[in-house]
C-alpha cells in the first residue's frame, strides 16, 4: 500500500534568505536537537541549502514511490528519505539527479546511499547521504509513504518542517522556532567576527571566551 499527505507549505522567500546565511555549525554551538548523523554526508564541497521537508519512507530495496514522487515534488522542496534500514541499495543515481536539476529541488537528505557519484558532481546537485552503491533499488512496487513522519539519522522528521544542510552536516527545525534559531545564529556569527578581529589583535583565546576564568574558578589546589 501506499500513503502520500498533502505537501506542506512552502518556505518564506526571506525566511528561506536569511537562513542561507546561517551555518550549521554556528547553531550546533547553542542546539542540540535536531542534528542528523553526522555520517550522512554531503557528496559535494561548499554547498548550502534550506527548504521545507518533503518526506518519504521506502521498503528496502524499492525505488517505486520515489519515482512518483517525481512529479508530486516543487522547486525549494528538500526531499527527506527514510530507507527503513536499507544501507545497500542505492535509491538515488544519475537519471534522477536530472530530474531534482530540473525540477529545482533544494536537494536530497538520504538515511542510505545514493549512486552515479561523478553525475551528481557534475551537476552541482546537493546529495547526503551514508555513502555511495552500485546496487540500486528497483520497481518492485512495495508500498511505502510521502509526507508522513520518518526517522532519519536519527532525527524525527515530519513534512514541513526546516531543513538546512550543508557540508558539515544537516540540521532539522520545527518551524515554530526557525526565526528565532536564524536571530541567534547571525548575532553568534557576528560575535565570531569580531572574535576573530581580537585574535588578530594578540589577544588569547580563553581570555576572551572566559574558559580561563571558569577553569581557574574550579581550579583543585595540587597539594
Amino acid at each position: 500500500m501506499y500513503t502520500i499527505a498533502d505537501l506542506p507549505a512552502p518556505l518564506d522567500p526571506a525566511r528561506h534568505q536569511r537562513l542561507l546565511e546561517c551555518e550549521t555549525a554556528t547553531i550546533g554551538h547553542f542546539r542540540e536537537e535536531g542534528f542528523i548523523d553526522p555520517e550522512i554526508r554531503c557528496q559535494l564541497d561548499e554547498v548550502r541549502v534550506a527548504g521545507v521537508a518533503v518526506t518519504l519512507s521506502l521498503p528496502p530495496g524499492d525505488g517505486t514511490l520515489l519515482n512518483h514522487a517525481m512529479r508530486l515534488l516543487r522547486p525549494g522542496d528538500v526531499l527527506v528519505i527514510d530507507r527503513q534500514g536499507d544501507r545497500r541499495h542505492a535509491c538515488w543515481g544519475g537519471v534522477l539527479t536530472e530530474v531534482g536539476s530540473r525540477l529545482g529541488l533544494a536537494g536530497v537528505i538520504i538515511d542510505g546511499t545514493a549512486t552515479d557519484l561523478a553525475t551528481l558532481r557534475a551537476k552541482r546537485f546537493p546529495v547526503w547521504s551514508r555513502g555511495v552503491s552500485s546496487l540500486t533499488t528497483k520497481l518492485a512496487d512495495q508500498g511505502g509513504a510521502m509526507n508522513l513522519p520518518v526517522s532519519v539519522g536519527g532525527v524525527v522528521v515530519s513534512a514541513g518542517d526546516v531543513v538546512l544542510a550543508d557540508e558539515n552536516g544537516v540540521v532539522v527545525l520545527p518551524p515554530s522556532e526557525v526565526d528565532a534559531v536564524i536571530d541567534h545564529t547571525l548575532e553568534l556569527q557576528r560575535q565570531e567576527e569580531r572574535i576573530l578581529e581580537r585574535l588578530a589583535q594578540g589577544e588569547c583565546l580563553p581570555d576572551i571566551s572566559g574558559a580561563s576564568a571558569m577553569v581557574e574558578n574550579r581550579l583543585t589546589p595540587s597539594n
